[in-house]
């Protein structure tokens, strides 16, 4: 068996998916008349922590320039979706968070992957696990390579501890099944 043919089928697979999700992204965001990374802002604002809202944070969240991102909140803030919250310490600088309407929108559109979730809750619960432990090494590897940043998911996390092939949170203090794994934890620490 040629394995250099399975992992160009692997990765054309995996580039299927992200289709899929673009496609789904895009259908979401011509609802309400804005762009796709707009709508990913919204739910970013959605379940993250206030101190993550800023652009500079949100550019390496999403792998884009400053202005990109400036240019996407300006848009939000002018359409009344996202409000600045002034930073007390540095007056140039500034958080932002959601208004009630953008509230709204962003809980509407954090569902747009509903079809992708639901053709991967068809797959057995110990292939999910095997799964998603095995995109967190492929996730971990392109962040090694510098392909994307930081990803604040176990495998990349101070706290993490994978001795004799067994998942350890040193956080929680307790081993971690695969379906277990973190790929956006609010506790994630870098290590130093």
């Amino acid at each position: 068996m040629n394995v250099g043919l399975t992992n160009h089928k692997i990765t054309q697979a995996l580039e299927r998916i992200s289709k899929a999700v673009r496609v789904l992204l895009w259908e979401e965001s011509k609802k309400y008349g804005i762009s796709p990374i707009q709508i990913q802002i919204l739910i970013f604002c959605l379940s993250h922590k206030l101190e993550m809202l800023k652009v500079s944070f949100l550019a390496k969240e999403f792998d884009l320039t400053k202005p990109t991102i400036s240019d996407s909140v300006k848009v939000l803030i002018k359409k009344e979706l996202l409000k600045k919250i002034p930073d007390m310490y540095d007056s140039r600088s500034y958080s932002i968070a959601l208004t009630q309407k953008g509230r709204n929108i962003a809980k509407k559109t954090s569902y747009f992957t509903n079809s992708l979730v639901a053709a991967v809750g068809s797959i057995d619960n110990d292939l999910q696990g095997a799964f998603l432990k095995n995109l967190l090494h492929i996730i971990h590897k392109l962040n090694k390579d510098d392909v994307i940043s930081i990803q604040r998911m176990c495998l990349t996390c101070y706290h993490y501890n994978n001795e004799n092939n067994e998942h350890f949170c040193g956080l929680l203090n307790r081993e971690l099944q695969n379906q277990e794994l973190q790929i956006d934890c609010p506790e994630h620490k870098i290590p130093s």
